[in-house]
């Protein structure tokens, strides 16, 4: 089951402040025969969310580089979405949802303590 437009957010209701707190994974890309390569696909962070009393967990994709937060520091997400995975297996089929966005960025009036946070571009991100 795919969503074709995805689950658009109201992004301050669902979650409320958004603070950072890591790097959950990263995805790499596969070759033709399966094999894992050395380019990343997608990135998972781990999100404190005020409204749902939680983390969160959400893919960025690799273009958008990796994030060096500072923890604890309020983030917001660029056009998030919620989506859907399903898997046939023998006894029926399993529904996963996560969340996506095109980018995590800093909330500009929450100035880092110790200077500006860098995004970076790796030589194995997905192009």
């Amino acid at each position: 089951m795919r969503l074709p437009e995805g689950i658009k957010l109201d992004t301050p209701k669902t979650f409320g402040k958004l603070l950072f707190s890591a790097q959950r994974r990263e995805r790499f890309i596969e070759d033709g025969e399966g094999n894992q390569t050395t380019n990343v696909r997608s990135r998972t962070f781990d999100l404190k969310s005020t409204v749902q009393g939680q983390m969160v967990q959400v893919s960025i994709p690799a273009e958008a580089g990796t994030k060096n937060f500072e923890y604890d520091q309020e983030v917001a997400l660029v056009n998030p979405e919620i989506d859907t995975v399903a898997n046939a297996d023998f006894r029926g089929v399993t529904v996963s949802w996560y969340l996506k966005a095109t980018d995590i960025v800093p909330v500009k009036n929450n100035q880092s303590k110790t200077g500006p946070v860098t995004t970076e571009k790796n030589a194995n991100d997905k192009k």
